[in-house]
């Protein structure tokens, strides 16, 4: 295993860590806030940190997918600890646990908060909280691939090991100019929000802030009420961006080099928005007669679930309050998620098309016997090996699913608390039921049920091997095998 390469790649990730602290420290500047020097200390010494790791380079470009796999994990856990300790030194989060907590949820783009009082935050700290999504959007790991040559033509693995879906591929032949491609859409698409934000006379700190969460569709806001005291217009920008940053950034790819027949025909994307329409359809018909006009139901049934199939997790109203319905539609779009390839969580829609039409294949099997077809998606044969991972990660789901809800029971809070916890974390979303609704938080768990969510948050963002791969012992043995050689 090729450690001296995966040092290299968690070193860059902590130096490029430090110039994005620069970033909370311009915003103190502005606002005039005292909290911008525990953002500079902390940005100079991840610089530094990074400068002396990479400062030995790598004889060996080279790496493989288990590699990838560890060094992203360890990337994503230091990005977190040191993301962390600004929150922590400068008071706005006083309990290291808890500012842990908060920039896990952030990189990872769940949104789940500690916070009962989000608005007094400082300026700085809420720019961070809401910063993080962005980066954790599209992958920290997707943005060095775009601006350094960090592994040759093996690079595709770190991407295989950070990117949302199935299967990842090239959308050119250098997965350099793969990478750029996407952030360069990425960053139009969030450009355009914030702007229309803007012209719909929300605040330049809350735009920005606003349109960092919805392209990462991470959640965090910057009032306690998260979307409920924005107007109507600002509520139907931020529900069309989020199910648009919950596309397939593939199918951007091809409208913009003029192949939209083929991005329409796209099977994850149409079965994405019939999934959202039918969802809306549901709402509204059981809440018509709870709120004042059509249009006020409209409103809030597509903003909610826009927010929870994208895992984005904002709320315009408090969902908990809706019927069981209403609430059991929301709990499975937590589960189905947005598309692969987009910056949303959830399992993805992909691996739900994958599931069915391998359930439809194995009754025809039933029924005959002989025949032999071959599951396809978008006219071409899905491979056997895309298949079996699609299952393994399934089963793997559902296991550190379960695994979670048991040890986080121990602490006695209700099943309902329990199960949408985890679903909230370990897919990314933010805001469950009960205990941890839209208006409520997760500080009501201790200290040991915190970590199992954070374990999960990471999981889930990771796609789940990635982060196992760390706890398990033959990953270990070889690297100290490789160290007691050398």
């Amino acid at each position: 295993m090729n450690r001296s390469m995966i040092l290299y790649v968690v070193g860059h990730v902590v130096m490029l860590e430090g110039v994005m602290l620069l970033l909370p420290c311009l915003v103190s500047l502005i606002y005039q806030e005292s909290e911008g020097i525990d953002y500079l200390v902390m940005a100079v010494i991840c610089m530094l940190i990074g400068a002396i790791i990479v400062k030995h380079k790598p004889k060996v470009n080279v790496f493989y997918l288990k590699e990838g796999c560890i060094a992203t994990a360890l990337s994503w856990i230091a990005l977190s600890i040191f993301g962390a300790l600004p929150m922590c030194i400068s008071g706005d989060i006083p309990s290291f646990t808890d500012a842990l907590f908060e920039t896990i949820s952030g990189f990872t783009t769940t949104g789940a908060s500690i916070l009962n009082d989000v608005e007094a935050l400082s300026r700085t700290t809420l720019f961070w909280r809401s910063f993080t999504h962005w980066i954790g959007g599209m992958g920290v790991l997707v943005f060095l691939l775009a601006v350094l040559p960090l592994s040759g033509g093996s690079n595709i693995n770190l991407m295989k090991a950070e990117s949302p879906g199935p299967s990842v591929g090239k959308l050119v032949p250098k997965i350099k100019y793969t990478a750029r491609i996407l952030y360069v859409i990425y960053i139009v698409l969030t450009a355009i929000e914030i702007i229309l934000l803007i012209a719909g006379k929300m605040p330049v700190f809350h735009a920005f802030c606003t349109g960092f969460g919805t392209a990462g569709t991470g959640g965090f806001g910057t009032k306690n009420d998260s979307f409920a005291s924005f107007s109507p217009y600002l509520q139907w920008v931020v529900t069309i961006f989020m199910i648009l940053f919950g596309v397939n950034f593939n199918a951007y790819y091809l409208i913009l080099f003029g192949n939209i027949k083929k991005a329409l025909k796209m099977d994850e994307v149409r079965t994405y928005f019939l999934i959202i329409v039918a969802a809306i359809a549901v709402l509204v018909l059981n809440l018509i007669h709870t709120m004042d006009g059509f249009w006020t139901v409209l409103r809030h049934a597509s903003f909610q679930v826009a927010s929870i199939i994208t895992t984005t997790g904002f709320s315009s109203v408090d969902f908990d309050l809706w019927n069981q319905t209403c609430r059991t539609i929301l709990v499975i779009l937590m589960f189905i998620g947005a598309c692969a390839g987009s910056t949303g969580g959830g399992i993805k829609v992909s691996r739900f098309i994958i599931v069915v039409k391998s359930v439809i294949k194995e009754l025809n099997s039933y029924l005959h016997p002989k025949s032999i077809k071959k599951i396809k998606m978008d006219g071409k044969p899905v491979e056997h090996e895309v298949v079996r991972a699609v299952n393994v990660y399934f089963i793997t789901f559902i296991i550190l699913f379960t695994t979670s809800v048991l040890l986080i029971s121990f602490e006695g809070k209700d099943m309902t608390s329990n199960f949408t916890a985890v679903a909230a974390t370990i897919n990314n979303i933010g805001p469950g039921l009960e205990l941890v609704g839209p208006t409520k938080n997760f500080n009501v768990y201790g200290t040991f049920s915190k970590y199992v969510l954070m374990f999960d948050m990471l999981a889930g963002r990771l796609e789940l091997f990635p982060l196992l791969l760390l706890f398990y012992p033959p990953a270990w043995k070889e690297l100290l095998a490789v160290r007691r050689r050398k």
